[in-house]
């Protein structure tokens, strides 16, 4: 598959929402609350990011959109990876890669020396890719989110 990534612009913000309100209502059951969450999280990004330590990164195939990552600031030391999402089509052809290799590079780049993430367990795949990258997961909890029974998992990585 050919694929590039560029940066994240708010007119890929309702297809970014869609994805996840879409994929994750089919695929987990999730309800409403989830992609009020996501474009919660998007906005906040549109508003308020410092280009300096933040960014957003869509990959695409000419005008199909493939998949997103961001870098957000936990703290001063500390990166957040947030909404890494590949499109069905799209998943392992090396876009998932490609999009986190970006984020960690952006975020080696503006000095961060860790970066958390929050996901659930039955994300596997996701699991998978971070474990293979040199994450840690380093909590899991039961909890009720979305509307449905899941385990919320918290990775990390020294950078």
């Amino acid at each position: 598959m050919t694929f590039t990534l560029r940066p994240f612009a708010a007119s890929d913000a309702h297809w970014l929402i869609s994805q996840h309100a879409d994929h994750y209502a089919k695929v987990e059951g999730f309800d409403d609350t989830f992609p009020a969450l996501v474009a919660k999280i998007v906005r906040a990004f549109l508003a308020d990011h410092d280009p300096a330590c933040e960014a957003g990164w869509v990959a695409h195939d000419g005008d199909t959109r493939l998949g997103h990552i961001f870098c957000v600031r936990l703290d001063g030391e500390t990166a957040k990876l947030r909404l890494f999402y590949v499109v069905e089509a799209a998943r392992g052809t090396g876009v998932a890669q490609a999009l986190l290799d970006t984020c960690l590079q952006f975020a080696r780049t503006a000095g961060y020396k860790g970066m958390t993430l929050w996901t659930h367990e039955s994300h596997a795949a996701a699991g998978r890719i971070y474990r293979r990258n040199g994450f840690t997961r380093l909590d899991a909890k039961p909890v009720h989110s979305f509307g449905v029974d899941l385990v919320e998992e918290t990775w990390q990585i020294t950078l």
